[in-house]
């Protein structure tokens, strides 16, 4: 039964007999029944009164599969999402799918995570019903240092998705956040799995996760001057289904995509003072120049010029961080 092609029909106006769907849709009113039962479980309200038929009066504010398929159109991974009511992290979830053998573009989508990560060990909050917590499973079959700039690629697909169903157009701060107002609205996380035998990829899995639709009041006080939403951001709310679809299409064309004009165009860090931070290293202060073609970013400080591969850069004035002048 094609849930997409049974909303398509309840979307029109009034209501419409079972009778009429099953005739439309080539299937028994049975079919039907059992077919509206099943979208009212995802959360579509629909009406269904004896001898009239099923009205749909609100569709969910809810990550749904049919919504993102929907969104999808024939798009060729819309046969391998799947979505989760809660889980604690898509990567996690994803990384156990990739050592079963799942196939190369599976993808999964939280409404819910309760052990979301980022980079470097942080905890990535991702409160339910506020954002789209999605990953996706590569298998590119190449050495580890071909996928380099993953990270960096996935942060221009996000930023492309966001625009696209936005008209948002957000900054990336090196490395791996979109930012808006000076604010994180975006994290992103990769994690490989190297076979022991070649030294290839076994797979990748590519981890976003976009706060949309949560209100400043939603985040803890000591977060509310560095994260924010699309909708704290813009006072607009986002269709996460369509979002999430944006950023699977996008996401797609992972990791061969066209990425670094548009990285340096948006980096945030390009041109500002800007302190590195390296494990069991003192931070060094310097300023932000480029963007390498391996996504390091150079740096000019006081000892000469060093491209930055790994660690954490904070940007004058960006979350917080005020250096102290000497």
């Amino acid at each position: 039964m094609d849930k997409q092609a049974l909303l398509a029909l309840l979307r029109r106006d009034g209501y419409v007999s079972g009778a009429e769907l099953g005739q439309r849709l080539g299937v028994t009113r049975a079919a039907i029944s059992k077919a509206v039962t099943a979208l009212k479980r995802d959360g579509y309200n629909i009406e269904s009164i004896p001898n009239r038929g099923h009205r749909l009066v609100a569709e969910p504010d809810l990550l749904t599969r049919v919504g993102i398929v929907e969104a999808l159109g024939a798009h060729p991974w819309a046969g391998t999402v799947e979505v989760l009511p809660t889980v604690d992290s898509t990567n996690n979830y994803l990384k156990n799918c990739g050592a079963s053998g799942a196939p190369h573009g599976t993808v999964a989508v939280a409404n819910c995570q309760t052990g979301g990560r980022g980079r470097m060990g942080r905890s990535f909050i991702s409160p339910s019903g506020s954002g789209v917590f999605l990953s996706v499973l590569l298998r590119p079959a190449c050495p580890p240092q071909a996928l380099m700039t993953l990270t960096a690629q996935a942060a221009v697909a996000t930023r492309r998705a966001i625009c696209a169903v936005t008209g948002v157009e957000t900054g990336i701060k090196w490395v791996n956040d979109l930012v808006l107002n000076g604010k994180k609205l975006c994290g992103i996380l990769t994690e490989l799995s190297i076979e022991a035998e070649s030294g290839l990829v076994a797979y990748a899995v590519v981890g976003v996760g976009v706060n949309c639709n949560l209100d400043a009041a939603g985040y803890p006080p000591e977060l509310r001057e560095t994260v924010g939403s699309l909708f704290s951001e813009t006072g607009k709310r986002v269709d996460r289904n369509a979002l999430a679809a944006a950023m699977i299409r996008e996401l797609s064309a992972l990791p061969s995509l066209d990425w670094r004009e548009e990285y340096r165009a948006a980096c945030v860090n390009l041109g500002k003072d800007v302190q590195i931070l390296a494990p069991g290293q003192s931070p060094r202060h310097g300023k932000a120049l480029d963007v390498g073609p391996e996504a390091e970013l150079i740096v000019q400080t006081e000892n000469g010029i060093e491209a930055v591969q790994s660690g954490e850069v904070s940007v004058r004035g960006l979350y917080g961080y005020i250096p102290v002048e000497n």
